[in-house]
């Protein structure tokens, strides 16, 4: 039996799962965009799973990610500007990961 959810279902659904702080009310708008992209260019209908998805993606912001995956965001400049950083590790995410999207803070990305 599969039930159809709105955005505002889907939150509720991590706020129910004791995973609320997992991500921002923002990012949970992206992701949910993503699999509603990904069913209506797949035909496939994804099951609602809220541990799997903490699972699978991570939202950080760009120092974060910088941080975690010791990327250098001043390689090409000594003063680099805030997209120069963002743009720095969407390319590093690309290539070795998925970015799932982003908010106006923050990347989401799958887990690698």
């Amino acid at each position: 039996m599969k039930q159809t959810i709105n955005l505002s279902d889907f939150r509720s659904a991590f706020h129910n799962a004791g995973r609320s702080t997992q991500f921002s009310y923002e990012a949970l708008a992206v992701i949910f965009d993503y699999y509603e992209e990904y069913e209506q260019d797949s035909g496939e209908e994804i099951e609602l799973d809220v541990v799997a998805i903490c699972c699978d993606l991570t939202e950080d912001d760009v120092e974060g990610i910088a941080e975690s995956y010791d990327i250098d965001l001043y390689e090409d400049s000594e003063n680099p500007t805030d997209e120069e950083k963002r743009d720095t590790v969407l390319c590093y995410l690309d290539y070795h990961s998925r970015v799932i999207g982003t908010t106006d803070t923050s990347i989401i990305y799958v887990n690698f």
